[in-house]
């Protein structure tokens, strides 16, 4: 049964919920009608025999303790069923099937009582004669069930055929109604499935919200808004590396090939390795840290660090670009002991592309400062470098972007903040620029640990 409603559409489900529960509900009313009915029915032959015993009450003499024979009134009537007994013998019987008569027989002498005569399909009704306070006979009423039972009988065909007429058109009302009512969902189905991963820009359209199904619709558009707007972003960011990317890509094979163009000295050889294996550890640096990203996005657990350790981690991957440029770098740690919500590796990565910068254009210093701020682990990564233009203070986050700053600085590809910011948004942290001329200023914002 489930196997097959797995196959049956929801249209055809609703109906057949709607038919089946309007089908019970008929069903009782339909039967409920014919009991009350049959009752009533049964209550009304009940209350002629009553009426006829009394009326034939009422015309009896009685002498001597006996009762005379007088003609009822009704007594030419077709269906006038009156038996008249005076003590055990009768005084008046109608002209009746023997067994009607033997079943009115029965009831001679005995209470006030009903009794059945299923071959003529007769009611008979017996009422106790009492004259000064003396029983002197019974006098029987019948009469024939059969208008009655006719009656029934068509009354039950009549309410069957009116509630499989009724249950007819409450299948095709519901089916109607089902159908308008779905019909947005399939046209909505039908849409999703014709478009492509390219058709960003279609919608449901389905106007202001008022009904479950607009509502659906508004919920779907917002949806694909966010996918869509997710979807031009990952197409912008992975065009951007993979463009970026060719720069030390080229840069390692051009020095390999050179190398290998003739024969070179030991020291020509080890300047040629050393450019390959910046450039392969520039392009490790760029993948790791996507990967990370893409870990943390996957709802991976961040881990906690040690705030001091991660800006130490953050120095010594640039140790080496600093002392080549001259920079000193050093940390000023918090008052008491801060952890941040992030693995070591992670906050790392995160950190050391502000601090490569910072070592990249810084004059003679950096200094990170670590402090707790509102809640959050914060890292001030300054520099007495040229600072960045206010007018770049968004921009240097672009991937290929390296500022008016790294104009003259060939060195780079203009991803290392990029990629810190996505990584920083992946694990619930923050990194922004503070723009200005006096030196470069950047913070970066982890969660408490």
């Amino acid at each position: 049964m489930r196997r097959l409603a797995r196959h049956v559409g929801l249209r055809w489900r609703l109906t057949g919920i709607v038919f089946l529960a309007a089908a019970a509900t008929l069903a009782a009313l339909t039967v409920a009608f014919n009991v009350v009915l049959r009752s009533s029915l049964r209550h009304d032959a009940d209350q002629v025999l009553v009426g006829r015993a009394s009326a034939a009450i009422d015309t009896l003499r009685v002498r001597g303790g006996q009762i005379g024979a007088v003609e009822a009134p009704d007594r030419g009537a077709v269906d006038a069923q009156v038996w008249v007994y005076s003590g055990p013998g009768v005084v008046e019987r109608p002209a009746v099937p023997e067994a009607v008569d033997r079943a009115a027989k029965s009831l001679a002498g005995g209470p006030r009582a009903h009794t059945e005569e299923a071959s003529s399909d007769t009611r008979l009704y017996a009422v106790p004669v009492v004259r000064g306070g003396s029983r002197v006979g019974t006098v029987v009423a019948g009469i024939s069930l059969e208008p009655y039972e006719r009656t029934a009988s068509r009354a039950l065909v009549g309410s069957v055929i009116f509630a499989g007429v009724v249950l007819l058109l409450i299948a095709l009302a519901v089916r109607w109604v089902v159908g308008g009512a779905l019909r947005p969902v399939a046209r909505m189905t039908a849409d999703a499935e014709a478009w492509s991963e390219l058709d960003l820009d279609r919608r449901f359209n389905a106007g202001e919200p008022h009904d479950e199904i607009t509502r659906l619709a508004a919920t779907l558009d917002r949806m694909l808004d966010r996918l869509a707007a997710s979807l031009r972003h990952e197409q912008q960011f992975s065009a951007e590396i993979s463009h970026e990317l060719r720069t030390p890509l080229s840069a390692i094979v051009a020095e390999a090939e050179l190398a290998l163009r003739r024969e070179r000295s030991p020291a020509e050889y080890r300047t040629a390795l050393e450019v390959i294996a910046a450039r392969a550890g520039q392009l490790k640096r760029t993948l790791e840290t996507l990967l990370v990203a893409a870990r943390a996005k996957s709802g991976v657990a961040h881990g906690t660090a040690d705030a001091v350790d991660v800006a130490e981690r953050a120095i010594e991957s640039c140790s080496s670009l600093a002392r080549s440029r001259g920079v000193r770098i050093g940390v000023e740690p918090p008052r008491s002991p801060l952890r941040v919500g992030v693995e070591l590796d992670a906050g790392e990565r995160v950190l050391a592309p502000i601090v490569e910068n910072a070592c990249r254009y810084g004059r003679t210093r950096a200094t990170i400062q670590v402090a707790s701020a509102r809640g959050a682990v914060e890292f001030l990564v300054t520099d007495d470098g040229p600072g960045v233009d206010p007018n770049e203070r968004e921009r240097v986050f672009d991937p290929g972007e390296r500022g008016s700053a790294g104009a003259a600085d060939g060195d780079g590809a203009g991803l290392g903040l990029a990629l810190a910011r996505r990584l920083a948004a992946a694990l619930g942290a923050e990194v922004n620029c503070i723009a200005g001329h006096r030196g470069g200023r950047f913070r970066v914002r982890m969660p408490v640990g």
